[in-house]
């Protein structure tokens, strides 16, 4: 990227940036000299930023690191700019004036990342948040492109729960809405258990058992839920099966609806899929 072999020039500014509040943004550079004929102190980089020329500070960071903050005028989405570095060069009669350049860049902002996933492993069902800035109730969390289900908190807070996918494996996230998928990072999923009981349901239409779920430990922020699901939806009337935070177990009322012969499923479990079998007779 350097426009002389004397000094070489590396961008470090990121081809995208978070927005922020304050509409600063520092551009970074590293100036590496190559010769030791370079005259010490004459180092002088500078940031060409949409036709305007600025200096270029000293960083604190590190040796040979240059940085600028630049306050992008209202409106603007995107920044085109170069760097040039002028040095001077030793000679015997008198020195040498000499300057090293880069390419035309470019970086734009970005209005929605993630800054954290709260955890990067735990069980099925288990709540986990994302941080970030600019979400949407649109968004949704997939696991290797697998939508999975997904809490709109805020524009700077997601939840998703953990899906009822095979256990002991890695997957990774993304964040995705209609504009497209943004990578969030890995997933482990942890194996676990949970018991049911009863074991099985006999009911008349309009009556209404307790059906408990229990899981090996309490459930973390968040609560745990459970993917349960039925061959016969039109025969089974109840809700979403959610332990709440702190407990490790939940009894869930079980509505009889239409006559109707069939189990419900609780999938992704270490002790295998579990099933309960329901009858529902209007006699």
């Amino acid at each position: 990227m350097s426009g002389c072999a004397s000094v070489v020039i590396s961008n470090l500014t990121p081809s995208t940036l978070p927005e922020n509040p304050s509409a600063i943004y520092t551009f970074t550079l590293r100036a590496t000299p190559k010769l030791n004929t370079i005259v010490k102190g004459t180092m002088n980089p500078q940031i060409v930023v949409d036709g305007q020329t600025f200096a270029m500070k000293k960083s604190s960071i590190g040796e040979d690191l240059y940085e600028f903050d630049y306050q992008l005028p209202a409106g603007r989405q995107e920044m085109n700019y170069y760097f040039i570095v002028d040095y001077e060069i030793e000679s015997s009669v008198k020195n040498v004036s000499s300057q090293a350049f880069t390419e035309l860049q470019h970086t734009s902002l970005v209005h929605r990342y993630v800054i954290s996933l709260e955890s990067t492993r735990g069980p099925i069902g288990s709540s986990i948040s994302l941080v970030g800035r600019g979400f949407n109730p649109q968004d949704v969390v997939c696991f290797d492109g697998t939508p999975v289900r997904t809490v709109y908190n805020s524009q700077s807070s997601l939840n998703f729960f953990v899906p009822a996918m095979a256990s002991g494996q890695t997957y990774r996230v993304t964040l995705t809405n209609a504009q497209g998928s943004s990578p969030v990072g890995t997933f482990r999923i942890d194996p676990t258990s949970v018991t049911v009981s009863p074991g099985s349901l006999t009911l008349k239409t309009g009556e209404t058992q307790m059906l408990t779920f229990t899981i090996p430990a309490p459930a973390a922020v968040g609560g745990t839920l459970l993917d349960v699901t039925t061959n016969i939806p039109e025969s089974v009337i109840m809700p979403e099966v959610l332990i709440p935070q702190g407990q490790s177990s939940v009894s869930i009322p079980v509505k009889g609806g239409r006559d109707g012969n069939g189990k419900l499923f609780i999938k992704g479990y270490s002790n295998a899929d579990i099933t309960v079998a329901v009858t529902v007779s209007s006699h």
